[in-house]
C-alpha cells in the first residue's frame, strides 16, 4: 500500500521520495491523528502522525497543538523509558506540509490486539511489574518550567499544580458548555466541586512527567511467550508536566489501582520507594479521574462519535465519572 498525499507530502519534505517507500500502512486504534507504519527500502520502519485541520468545532481546547507535547513526550522520556525517537517533526500549523512528527517504530504490538486469554497470568503479572518499573523512571522526570501542557493550550506552565489543573479543568468544562455534551451533572457544580477540592493539589511540589494515556492501546509488547516484555511506550501527545498520580487513572481504567499489586511492586522497585495510598492521594486520584473521565465524555461531541459510541460513553463513562465526583465529595466531608 503506497502513502495518501497528505503522507507521501511530508516524507518528501525530509527527502524520502516515494522510489525510498517499499509500504505504507495506515495504524489503526486512535480516533485523532493519521498515523502511518512507513517501511522503507532499507528494510527501516517510520511511523509518521499527522493531526486532522484544526477546523473549529472539531477540537477540544486542550487539543491544540498536541504535536508539542508528543515530541516534548519522546524527548524527556528518551533514555527512561522505551519511547519513539523523534526524527523529524513541524509543528508549525502555517507550514507547507502543515505539522507532522515522523518517529523511530518501536517493536511490539498493542496489549490491547491480544485476545483474552492469549497471555498466561505469569506473563501478565510480569508486563505489569515491568510497566511499574518503567513508569517510575517516566516519572522521575521533572522540568524547571512548571506545571502544565507544554503546547500551552489551556495557558502558560504555572509555578502551582493548583493553578495548572485549575486551567485544565475549567477548559475541558468550558469545551462542555460550548459543546453541549452530555453529563451526568451541571457543569456550574462540578466546576464548583472541582474549585473546592483544589487546596489539595498543593500538595505536589515537584512536575512530573505524566503520559496521562497508559490504557493498553499505547503499550507495545513485544517477544514470544515466556518472554515478553513492554516494547515501547507511544502516543505521548496527551503528556502534562504534573502530579505522578494522575497517570494511575489511565494505568488502572474503569479500575483501582490499589489493587494492582505487580505494577505497584514494580513502581516502588522503579522508582526506590513505594506508593502510600494515603487521603491525600485519594483524593486527588479521585480529581483526576474526574478530568479523564470529563474529556471522554465531552470529546463524543466534537469527534462527531456514533450514535453506538456515544452511548457506550454514557453507559460506561458517565457512572466512573459520578462515583468519582462522590468520591471528592466524600472526600471534602470528612476532611480526607
Amino acid at each position: 500500500m503506497q502513502a495518501d498525499g497528505t503522507t507521501s507530502a511530508v516524507l518528501r519534505s525530509v527527502g524520502l521520495t516515494e522510489d525510498r517507500v517499499a509500504r505504507c500502512a495506515p495504524l489503526t486504534g486512535g480516533t485523532f491523528n493519521t498515523v502511518s507504519r512507513v517501511t522503507l527500502t532499507d528494510g527501516s520502519d517510520r511511523v509518521v502522525k499527522i493531526p486532522p485541520p484544526s477546523t473549529p468545532g472539531t477540537l477540544m481546547g486542550y487539543e491544540r497543538d498536541l504535536l508539542v507535547n508528543e515530541t516534548t513526550f519522546h524527548a524527556c522520556a528518551n533514555g527512561s523509558a522505551p519511547v519513539p525517537r523523534v526524527l523529524h517533526s513541524e509543528l508549525d500549523p502555517a507550514a507547507p506540509t502543515g505539522p507532522y512528527v515522523i518517529m523511530s517504530a518501536c517493536p511490539g504490538r498493542p496489549w490491547s490486539e491480544f485476545a483474552p486469554g492469549s497471555l498466561s497470568t505469569a506473563e501478565e503479572r510480569l508486563l505489569r511489574n515491568d510497566l511499574g518499573r518503567i513508569v517510575a523512571r517516566l516519572h522521575a522526570v521533572t522540568t524547571p518550567d512548571g506545571f502544565g501542557y507544554p503546547s500551552l493550550a489551556v495557558g502558560p506552565l504555572a509555578p502551582a499544580w493548583r493553578q495548572a489543573f485549575t486551567a485544565m479543568t475549567d477548559a475541558v468544562l468550558d469545551d462542555a458548555d460550548t459543546y453541549r455534551a452530555r453529563l451526568p451533572r451541571p457543569t456550574a457544580g462540578i466546576r464548583a466541586l472541582l474549585a473546592a477540592a483544589s487546596p489539595v493539589l498543593d500538595d505536589v511540589a515537584r512536575p512530573a512527567l505524566v503520559h496521562f494515556d497508559l490504557w493498553q492501546g499505547n503499550l507495545l509488547v513485544d517477544g514470544g511467550p515466556g518472554a515478553r516484555r513492554i516494547g515501547g511506550i507511544v502516543d505521548g501527545e496527551r503528556m502534562f508536566w504534573g502530579d505522578p498520580v494522575a497517570d494511575f487513572v489511565s494505568l488502572a481504567l474503569f479500575a483501582n489501582v490499589e489493587e494492582d499489586e505487580d505494577f505497584l511492586t514494580g513502581y516502588a522497585q522503579g522508582g526506590g520507594q513505594p506508593v502510600v495510598f494515603d487521603a491525600s492521594v485519594r483524593q486527588r486520584l479521585a480529581l483526576y479521574r474526574c478530568y479523564l473521565y470529563l474529556i471522554m465524555l465531552v470529546e463524543t461531541v466534537p469527534r462527531r462519535a456514533s450514535g453506538e459510541d456515544r452511548e457506550w460513553a454514557w453507559t460506561h463513562v458517565a457512572p466512573q465519572l459520578e462515583s468519582a465526583l462522590v468520591d471528592v465529595e466524600s472526600a471534602l466531608r470528612t476532611g480526607n
